[in-house]
């Protein structure tokens, strides 16, 4: 489909800057056999879900891979860590801005005197890097930034407000895999989990280390042109035996954000998949789009999306495109807040 299919207007004064406090904001429902859209609150979210139905979400704790240096003429540069290339976490694959302050062989100094050298410069950029210690979870937390994506605008020079740390993570976070967060999953607090408990709903886990590529636009003009970087997924047994269950009993699979929908989906096309009675780990650069065939989820709990954006047209493939479209309109017409800090909507 042509990428501009997928573009919309939002005034910018829409794009959140601040996180609400958990399970405060609204939740705009879009029932997408007929269109309708409601406003109801997040708060509400155990009343329009039934018993015997399954909540999935992404348990993927977010790494604080953002680290800013200065480079031999005292400039500042952004050092994005994607993934470590060596077990003693040394040499790291990683993203520079601005990309002119490290080439090859040029050195850049970090926070606390640790020094790193840039070790190669991939085709697509990409930036092997060598640091003169172990970058280990430790390290980063002292060090790294939260790296939250560049709309919401941040000081680089200023430490990270306290409140980022807290609200860029889900509460049921767990390992760091990831560099971005699973936003969906940031409106729960535990009560609400709770109240859903209380309600007869089951809750899994799985996880999808999010990685850089959920920020990468789409630059082709028809989405047959783009293709997303592949991530790491796991399911674990326990998981996908509640997934079965809420199968046989004729319960609804109600997918947390669009990390959970495709490793949901990208399972359900493996070998033996979702009805595996042992652990899956596997890779998936499943990009879904209009016209994907849904296997796995029955609703979906998902952010407002930026325009021509891989999530925006994985969203529109579940609830169709002028049901998205038009409930985007209304969502601004009503206030409400977009993206990673955003509201949310129930699409049922």
């Amino acid at each position: 489909m042509r990428v501009d299919l997928f573009d919309y207007f939002l005034p910018a004064h829409r794009i959140a800057q601040e996180p609400r406090p958990r399970g405060t904001g609204p939740l705009l429902v879009l029932d997408r056999a007929s269109g309708d859209a409601t406003h109801r609150q997040f708060a509400e979210l155990a009343e329009l879900l039934r018993p015997g139905d399954l909540l999935v979400r992404n348990d993927v704790r977010v790494r604080h891979a953002r680290l800013y240096g200065r480079d031999a003429q005292g400039r500042l540069v952004e050092i994005f860590l994607l993934e470590s290339l060596d077990s003693e976490r040394q040499r790291w694959l990683a993203l520079a801005r601005p990309g002119r302050r490290a080439k090859q062989g040029w050195s850049i100094g970090l926070e606390g005197g640790i020094a790193a050298v840039v070790e190669e410069v991939r085709k697509d950029g990409k930036r092997e890097v060598r640091f003169d210690r172990s970058v280990d979870e430790n390290l980063l937390q002292r060090i790294g930034h939260v790296p939250l994506p560049p709309y919401i605008h941040r000081d680089p020079a200023a430490p990270d407000r306290p409140e980022d740390r807290l609200a860029y993570q889900t509460v049921f976070a767990r390992k760091p895999l990831a560099v971005a967060a699973p936003t969906a999953g940031l409106h729960f607090t535990k009560e609400i989990l709770e109240q859903i408990r209380r309600r007869g709903i089951a809750i899994a886990d799985l996880t999808l280390a999010v990685g850089a590529g959920t920020f990468r636009p789409v630059m082709a003009g028809d989405t047959s042109g783009h293709s997303l970087d592949a991530e790491e997924a796991f399911l674990p047994a326990e998981t996908l035996a509640l997934f079965r269950a809420t199968r046989r009993e004729g319960g609804r699979v109600v997918a947390v954000g669009t990390t959970v929908t495709r490793a949901l989906e990208a399972a359900a096309r493996l070998p033996g998949g979702l009805e595996s009675e042992q652990d899956l780990r596997f890779s998936t650069d499943l990009f879904i789009t209009p016209g994907f065939e849904f296997r796995a989820i029955d609703l979906l709990l998902t952010n407002f999306h930026l325009p021509r954006s891989t999530l925006l047209m994985l969203v529109s493939a579940f609830a169709g495109r002028e049901n998205v479209l038009a409930a985007y309109e209304a969502a601004i017409a009503a206030d409400y807040l977009f993206y990673s800090y955003g509201d949310a909507m129930l699409i049922v």
